[in-house]
């Protein structure tokens, strides 16, 4: 698996930064990760096509960000790689991927952009947060989800890596999930207090054992519902931000929207956020950041959803 060319000759080819307007507020890179084998079903990797069509650089340009497009991370098939000790499918496939988004979105937050990172599965929060806290080892995240996407490869009954990646991530989890083929260079980067999640409804029994037995944040849509979508930001910025400001990572995945807003994901669930809510979260993130000079990277799995793009609040 190789990336098109390296971030530094992706940093040359995308050239002076898209309609530029007269006064910038702060510059965007938007890397492309069409990858999908983090899961079984295919389109997932047409995400970053369909959101660049629906007109994202555009509308990032006219609210004032001075724009990088650095196309799509070129991933090519690993052979041989499906089912590994009868635990996870295309590890081989997960790990170099998201080792190469790692490098690209630390190149672009090394050069001092926010970095929105378009999906693709969402076994690449693995690259688009290792890659962020290369430079913030300090940030937080915010797990914006249906599912918690904490089970290790003992406890998942799908073996798919997408509903893995906060397992390999969390410090508190080592001793819990195995060193696979393809993630030597992965290291964890998040303790269980530097994460909450936003929107959860369709949560394993083993992944609610984790959430409860480590104390991990969350607010499920029942949450929501009981607390009003502006309590639940209260009290995650209460949790995150309450000993200091930090950089913020957004993790969105979009089947946190219900399917009558989001129908085109592998994974939907009734009883998902409102167009309103899912937008009050990114505005939120936003206004904190700005309050308080926060760097942010986002995040976004998605299929082909143009009608929502929510990251354009950010």
């Amino acid at each position: 698996m190789a990336v098109r060319s390296s971030f530094s000759r992706l940093l040359q080819q995308a050239g002076s930064p898209l309609r530029v307007p007269r006064k910038l507020s702060h510059s965007v890179a938007i890397i492309g990760a069409p990858f999908s084998r983090g899961q079984k079903k295919r389109g997932v990797d047409h995400g970053p096509e369909a959101v660049r069509n629906a007109g994202l650089v555009g509308k990032l340009s006219s609210m004032g960000c001075q724009v990088y497009d650095f196309g799509d991370l070129n991933f090519t098939p690993v052979p041989n790689d499906e089912l590994y000790n009868n635990l996870v499918k295309y590890p081989r496939s997960v790990g170099l991927a998201s080792q190469l988004l790692a490098d690209a979105v630390n190149g672009a937050v090394t050069a001092g952009h926010s970095c929105i990172t378009i999906g693709g599965d969402h076994s690449l929060a693995l690259g688009s947060i290792s890659g962020h806290a290369r430079q913030y080892p300090h940030l937080c995240v915010i797990w914006v989800d249906a599912h918690a996407d904490i089970n290790t490869p003992l406890t998942s009954q799908s073996r798919n890596l997408h509903g893995q990646p906060v397992s390999f991530l969390l410090r508190e989890l080592q001793d819990k999930v195995p060193v696979l083929p393809g993630f030597s260079w992965l290291k964890p980067c998040l303790s269980q207090s530097d994460i909450v999640y936003i929107g959860l409804r369709d949560v394993d029994p083993a992944e609610h054992y984790i959430l409860k037995n480590y104390g991990i944040q969350y607010f499920s849509m029942r949450h929501i519902d009981e607390l009003g979508i502006q309590k639940v930001m209260e009290k995650t910025f209460d949790h995150l931000l309450g000993r200091g400001p930090r950089p913020i990572h957004l993790s969105f995945d979009i089947d946190a929207f219900d399917p009558s807003l989001a129908p085109a994901t592998g994974t939907t669930v009734l009883g998902g956020l409102t167009y309103r809510e899912g937008m009050f979260i990114s505005e939120e993130i936003h206004n904190t950041a700005i309050w308080q000079s926060l760097p942010v990277c986002a995040a976004y799995e998605r299929r082909n959803l143009q009608k929502s793009l929510l990251l354009l609040s950010l």
